[in-house]
C-alpha cells in the first residue's frame, strides 16, 4: 500500500511541477493565470500528504525520497519535452537512464521484508 502513496505522491508532484510553467510564462500575472497557482499548491501539498501516507505505511525515507525525487525529474523533463517543445539532448538521455539505475539499485538493494 506505501508504494501505492508514493505513486500518488510522485503524480501530485509532477503536475504541480508542469503547471509552474504556466504561471511563470511570458504575459502571466496572477489575474490571468490564478488557476495555475491553485494546481501547484493543491499539488505539492498533496504530493507531501501521500509522501508521509508512504513513508507511515514502512516504505523506508531513503527509498522513497529516491523514488519520488528520480522520478520526478525524469517524468517532468519528458513532459517538457514533449509538451512544451523543450530541447532534450543525448547527454540528457543518458542523465535519465542514470538517474532510473540509480533508484533502481537503491531499491534492489535495500532490505526487504
Amino acid at each position: 500500500m506505501g508504494y501505492i502513496f508514493l505513486a500518488l505522491a510522485i503524480a501530485s508532484e509532477v503536475v504541480a511541477t508542469t503547471f509552474l510553467k504556466f504561471t511563470s510564462g511570458e504575459g502571466a500575472t496572477f489575474a490571468n493565470r490564478w488557476w495555475a497557482y491553485i494546481i501547484v499548491v493543491v499539488g505539492y501539498i498533496l504530493s507531501f500528504v501521500m509522501l508521509s501516507f508512504t513513508l507511515s505505511r514502512g516504505v523506508p525515507l531513503g527509498i522513497a525520497y529516491a523514488i519520488w525525487a528520480g522520478a520526478g525529474v525524469v517524468l517532468v523533463t519528458l513532459i517538457s519535452w514533449l509538451v512544451f517543445k523543450e530541447f532534450l539532448t543525448v547527454v540528457q538521455l543518458i542523465g535519465i537512464a542514470l538517474v532510473f539505475g540509480g533508484v533502481l539499485l537503491l531499491e534492489l538493494g535495500g532490505k526487504h521484508e
